[in-house]
This record gives structure tokens, C-alpha cells and sequence, in this order.
């Protein structure tokens, strides 16, 4: 159990007695919080935990900050997977159809702002200090807080452009329900990760899964990147790669092997820049992971449940490799005899010989498919463990699922599927600043640059340590000689973040920002439609200047009225 990495909040709730008259006005409250206590050095901290606390969605399906439905499956790494009758919301999602009501849309937004409403709430106390609290303390306490807004606001800019800005200094009753979202979220984004960079220490040795500054500078390089600001980009990511350490103080580096990115007892790296923490065993599922608790092979997998987030076909085609060691930049892994041999109508009963490669290896740590060793757990069956191949598709997700060697300490068997785990998630990982940063280093043309930066992470992917033991393919990546122009970098730099960063929740969001989401999104759904026989597409389609969005829900339109929040374009 990681009880190191969660500080569990305890939530007081109001009692009132009621009686007849009006005497029940008088009683008060047994057990209200007081200022003093939240104003301690211990409350202040508590707070805080709280506010770091929505990061993992509290429990709701889509809503936590991995991204896996609006990152991956929306970016076409993924399908949505199980059936169509589960969780049936997700399927308009899936088809770029998302309507205005749809309950996930709502949760994630509102998911979102409850983030903030727990900076907020914090950073109004802060000021009120009690004495105790070093002015040392109250600086970092605030560089994190605003360290968080940020992230909060980035991710409503990324899912639903602008939407309304609130700080500390607006409350209930204070004009918080006339803030329109007619305000660009960018300076305000940057203008709390500055207060962070100022604020924050380089390590929390106590406190590992805190932000720390290089945190702050990674995603300020990342929200300037986003706006295509790549000189400043460039100074801050240089500073990061140079000199960058984690919060419990070891230099920025990539791990040895990529599968162990995705063990419990290795989550804690050299890698990481930003993660969400998880702890299992602590009697509740609140402190584990719960993003990822549908995610898990179906009938007879690690944990029985549920067959969501599926890997699509388009994506396992990626991972092949020409006779170089090269992946196919022109998209003919998805032609002819590039595409990858699946299983997909073969019977559970039948032979069957996987693919014999060459491929990326990186491919058998993302997909679980037949034949191939899913960590200890033996072979993939196959379609003994799709809940609806002709639906999702014959493969199964393979990062983030627990081994049987980490079963009794990093399960959480307490709640209806033992798909909570201990396992964090990374949502900055050191080889995502690398590639970030050779994509501005391609922009700006620096192409020698950008190829050292691609080959640091390609090099990881070729250490044959890290390969998937007693897989019958064959594995072949090798560095690029060189990057002979500025438009083949652009597409290298680009491939190597769909290999490299596969179920991690950023390819939609990468596609928007490269203004190539309509081209590449209507193309896969042409593709994956078309290997499925009861479509999970039907009447898919992105729609450039619409789709790059979600609709702002129509909940929060019928609270504060059409005046206060325009509904974004595309969208009744």
C-alpha cells in the first residue's frame, strides 16, 4: 500500500435539529469546520489535498484527467470497446456527435470546476494564515493551488475552449453566476503557472506527487506551445531537459525499459513530471485509481470487467516497421500486407499465429493481443476476453493494467471490481517534454535538434531488456539517420507521440493543436468503420469547426441563461 502518496481529507458534514417551531434556528451546528482550523498550517494542507484530489475524478468514469475518452478514444487510438448498450452515452461521444445533454459532457465540466471551486476556496483563507504558517509555507501553498488552477483551466481550453474564468475573488452571491465565457483562458492559464514557477520549490521530498517547479515550467512550455509560441516554448524546455528534477529530486531522465512506466512499483521515476497519485488498500477506492476501473479485459482478464477501451485497428497498424526499423509516415501500415494479422472472427477454439512483425515493440506494451503475453497473466485468448469483437474489435488495453505479481498490494478489492489500483498515473512524463520539445525545435528549424531528441526516446524503445519476453514476433526500431526536411521531421515527431504516448490521453487534443484533426479523424473512422460489423460509427463524422470542441452543457446554459454562456459552434 502507497499510503505515502495520498493524505486521505476527512469531509465534516452539518447536522441540524429539527423540531416544530422555529427553536431549530437557534441550535447550533455540532460539527462545523471552524476559520481556525482551516487556517492552520494542518487545515491549509488539507485543503489543498483537496483541491489536488479532482485530479482522478473522484470516481466518475470519464471524468478524471487521464483522458482516456476524450484524449484517446476521441483521437482514434481507441475504440470505445464493450457493447453498445454500456455506458451508451459514450457511444455519440465516440462518433463526434456529443449533444449538449449527454451526461458525461456535463460530469467531466463540472469535474473540472470543482477543481477549481477548491482552489479557490483555498486561496480566499490563505491570506488569513494563523501566525504558525511560515510566509515560506503560505508561497508554496499558493504556488500549488494556482499550480492547479492552471492544469484545471488548461484542460476546460483543450475540451471546451473558453469557458468562464473564476478566481478567488468571486463567490456565490458575488457575481460568480454572471461570468460570461466570453474570455480568452490563455493569459489567466499563464498568468497562474508564472505565480507557480515563482512559488514553488524544486523538491517535496516528504510529499513526492506534489508539483513541483520543473512541473510549473513543463506546462507553462506546454500552454505556450499550444499557442504556438515556440521561441518561449524553446527557453523554458531547454531549461527543463537541462536541469530538470523531479519533486523528490532526481534529475529528469527516461527509465530504462518502457514497460516499467506501467508497474506499480516503478511509478515513481525518473520520468515523472506530474502524476496522479493512487494508493489501494486504504479503505476506500477514493485513494486508488479509479479512471481506469472499466478498462480491463472482459470474462476471464485480470479483473473480469468491463471491455472498455478497446485499441483500434488504426493504431496497432502504426506500430509497423519497414525493413529500417522505421515507422511508415505515409500511412501505409494500413494497406495491404502492412496491416497488422488479428484474430478478429477467428474462434476462440481455432489456431491461430499472431503476427510475425516486423513491428515497433513498443506495440505489445500498448495492445493486448491473442497470442501475445499479456504481462503475467499468459497469452491473450483472444476473443475469450471481448466482451463484442464484431463492436470493439479484437484487442485490449494493455498499459495500466495490474499484473498478478501486483495484485495484493496494489488492488483495491473492496468496492464492485478490483479494477481500482495503486498504479499512478503520469500526466507529464519526461519523454512527452522531449517530444514536445522537438517539436518546437522542428518548427523553429532546428532539425538537428529535433533528431536527437526523437532518437533519446527511440533508443529507450530499442533497448531489447524491455521487450516482451516469449512474443513470437519480431521487434525493430532503430534512430533515424537524419530528418531531411522540415515536413518529414513535422510527421516523424508527430508519429513518434502516437507510438510513444498511445492511451495516454493526448492524441485528440495533439491533432486540434496541429489543425489536422478533420483529415486524420475522418480518415480513421473510414478505416475502423469498415473492420467492425456492427459499427460503432454509424453516422460518425468530425466536423471541422465543431468537433474540435465539446458543446458547453446545456445544465450550466439553463443555470446562468444564454446571455451569460454561449453555446460553443456546431452546437444547437
Amino acid at each position: 500500500m502507497k499510503n505515502t502518496k495520498r493524505i486521505l481529507v476527512t469531509i465534516l458534514t452539518l447536522s441540524i435539529a429539527i423540531s416544530c417551531d422555529e427553536s431549530f434556528l437557534d441550535v447550533k451546528p455540532t460539527a462545523s469546520i471552524t476559520e481556525s482550523q482551516l487556517t492552520s498550517q494542518k487545515g491549509l494542507e488539507g485543503a489543498l489535498i483537496g483541491a489536488y484530489s479532482m485530479l482522478s475524478g473522484r470516481g466518475g468514469f470519464y471524468a478524471g484527467a487521464t483522458n482516456w475518452l476524450w484524449g484517446s478514444i476521441l483521437g482514434g487510438e481507441a475504440n470505445k470497446g464493450t457493447n453498445s448498450g454500456d455506458q451508451s452515452q459514450a457511444n455519440e461521444i465516440q462518433a463526434y456527435n456529443s449533444q449538449a445533454t449527454n451526461s458525461s459532457v456535463l460530469e467531466k465540466y463540472q469535474t473540472l470546476y470543482e477543481g477549481i471551486a477548491r482552489v479557490n476556496a483555498l486561496l480566499r483563507i490563505l491570506p488569513n494564515a494563523q501566525p504558525t504558517v511560515s510566509a515560506a509555507a503560505k508561497a508554496r501553498i499558493e504556488g500549488e493551488a494556482k499550480f492547479l488552477r492552471a492544469f484545471y483551466y488548461f484542460e476546460l481550453k483543450k475540451l471546451y475552449n473558453n469557458t468562464p474564468y473564476v478566481d478567488e475573488t468571486v463567490d456565490y452571491g458575488k457575481g460568480i453566476e454572471k461570468v460570461a465565457n466570453n474570455q480568452d483562458l490563455w493569459p489567466k492559464i499563464e498568468a497562474d503557472l508564472t505565480v507557480a514557477i515563482a512559488n514553488l520549490p524544486a523538491t517535496h521530498t516528504a510529499a513526492v506527487g506534489r508539483a513541483n517547479v520543473w512541473a510549473a515550467k513543463a506546462y507553462m512550455a506546454k500552454v505556450l506551445l499550444y499557442q504556438k509560441k515556440y521561441a518561449a516554448a524553446k527557453v523554458l524546455f531547454d531549461d527543463v531537459i537541462a536541469n530538470g528534477v523531479t519533486s523528490n529530486g532526481v534529475k529528469y531522465d527516461l527509465v530504462p525499459t518502457y514497460g516499467s512506466l506501467f508497474r506499480i512499483a516503478s511509478d515513481v521515476n525518473s520520468e515523472v513530471v506530474f502524476a496522479i497519485q493512487s494508493s489501494a488498500g486504504t479503505g476506500t477506492i477514493n485513494n486508488a485509481n479509479p479512471d481506469f476501473a472499466l478498462n480491463f479485459p472482459y470474462n476471464g482478464g485480470p479483473a473480469g470487467c468491463c471491455g472498455f477501451f478497446q485499441p483500434s485497428f488504426e493504431l496497432a497498424n502504426s506500430f509497423r516497421v519497414d525493413g529500417a526499423g522505421l515507422p511508415l509516415l505515409d500511412g501505409s501500415y494500413n494497406t495491404g500486407a502492412n496491416q497488422l494479422k488479428t484474430d478478429q472472427g477467428v474462434a476462440a477454439t481455432a489456431a491461430f499465429t499472431p503476427d510475425a512483425g516486423p513491428v515497433d515493440p513498443r506495440l505489445d506494451h500498448s495492445v493486448g493481443r491473442r497470442g501475445i503475453p499479456y504481462l503475467d497473466h499468459g497469452n491473450h485468448p483472444g476473443v475469450a476476453w471481448i466482451r463484442d469483437q464484431n463492436y470493439g474489435g479484437p484487442y485490449a488495453p494493455k498499459k495500466f493494467i495490474w499484473s498478478k505479481a501486483e495484485e495484493g498490494s496494489g488492488v483495491d478489492k473492496s468496492s464492485w471490481t478490483p479494477g481500482y489500483t495503486a498504479l499512478n498515473f503520469p500526466l507529464m512524463r519526461f519523454a512527452d517534454v522531449l517530444l514536445m520539445a522537438a517539436e518546437v525545435e522542428v518548427e523553429l528549424n532546428n532539425l538537428g535538434q529535433a533528431l536527437t531528441y526523437v532518437n533519446r526516446v527511440r533508443a529507450r524503445a530499442a533497448n531489447p531488456a524491455g521487450f516482451v519476453a516469449g512474443s513470437p514476433t519480431t521487434y525493430n526500431v532503430q534512430p533515424y539517420p537524419s530528418f531531411p526536411s522540415q515536413a518529414y521531421a513535422r510527421d516523424a515527431v508527430r508519429m513518434e507521440r502516437k507510438l510513444e504516448l498511445s492511451g495516454e490521453g493526448h492524441r485528440f487534443f495533439d491533432l486540434v493543436r496541429w489543425g489536422i484533426a478533420d483529415a486524420t479523424l475522418d480518415a480513421y473512422l473510414a478505416y475502423e468503420s469498415a473492420k467492425v460489423s456492427a459499427t460503432p460509427f454509424s453516422g460518425a463524422t468530425f466536423t471541422a469547426g465543431k468537433s474540435e470542441y465539446l458543446p458547453i452543457p446545456q445544465r450550466e446554459i439553463d443555470l446562468l441563461g444564454k446571455d451569460v454562456l454561449v453555446q460553443n459552434p456546431g452546437y444547437n
